[in-house]
């Protein structure tokens, strides 16, 4: 006489497995949303902590090497004063501003400056640095206002830079196009890239503000800012109900 098969588990058993292993996904799934989150949350303000503490951390074990003992509030403390450093260089920096501003500290800033003149080497380099703060810290200057694309480095590959302004007189004669000087960072560190002589019309001006373009090429376009097209189609008309 032959065996009869075993009996398949019952329908509601197997209901019951099912159900329990998705539970233990969903769960897993739960913990791993969890654990990501709390990445995205706490990562930036422990990098930006971090960094900020070393800046700091250098600015006070520079500042106190150079002040003079008599001078360091932490001779007057039983504890380390973090920042006592960068307040003291913030202080120093106004009233440098404050002299510089004033008649006699013109004079000694025009002293200076025409005896750099007379150095070779160090006079285009103080020249470039002070051209470049005074582009950079001016309200009127319109460098590194604008975030455009254009072709490069070849035809169909489209790369993001920023627009630094009109090229120089001889730059410009060699061409009958209206010319900019455009810089295409590297990304994650745009503190370096190609300096590009451009005609204007070749460059496509994006609706994206300078902090924003930045934010895109640090982050090798991870971070993108918001369409602001869509946001202007989706606004309610003044007036109207929404």
């Amino acid at each position: 006489m032959e065996k009869e098969p075993p009996l398949s588990q019952p329908p509601g058993s197997v209901k019951a497995s099912a159900s329990s292993h998705t539970h233990k996904l969903g769960l897993v799934g739960r913990l791993r949303a969890y654990f990501l989150a709390g990445i995205l949350v706490s990562a930036p303000a422990a990098i930006t902590i971090y960094l900020s503490w070393l800046f700091i951390n250098f600015i006070d074990t520079a500042i106190g090497t150079v002040l003079p003992g008599k001078y360091n509030p932490e001779q007057f403390t039983p504890f380390t004063i973090p920042g006592i450093g960068l307040v003291t260089v913030v202080v120093g920096l106004i009233f440098i501003g404050a002299f510089a501003a004033g008649y006699v500290g013109r004079l000694v800033v025009g002293l200076g400056e025409n005896i750099v003149e007379r150095m070779p080497v160090v006079r285009s380099i103080y020249g470039t640095i002070k051209q470049i703060f005074e582009t950079v810290l001016a309200q009127r200057s319109t460098a590194f206002r604008e975030v455009v694309l254009l072709e490069y480095p070849r035809l169909g590959i489209w790369s993001m830079g920023f627009i630094t302004g009109p090229p120089h007189a001889d730059i410009q004669r060699l061409s009958e196009h209206d010319l900019i000087t455009v810089v295409v960072p590297t990304s994650p560190i745009p503190t370096a890239g190609y300096l590009l002589f451009i005609p204007r019309k070749d460059v496509v001006v994006l609706d994206m503000t300078v902090d924003e373009g930045l934010k895109v090429v640090m982050s090798g376009g991870i971070v993108n800012p918001p369409d602001r097209r869509k946001r202007a189609l989706v606004a309610p008309t003044p007036g109207t109900p929404s």
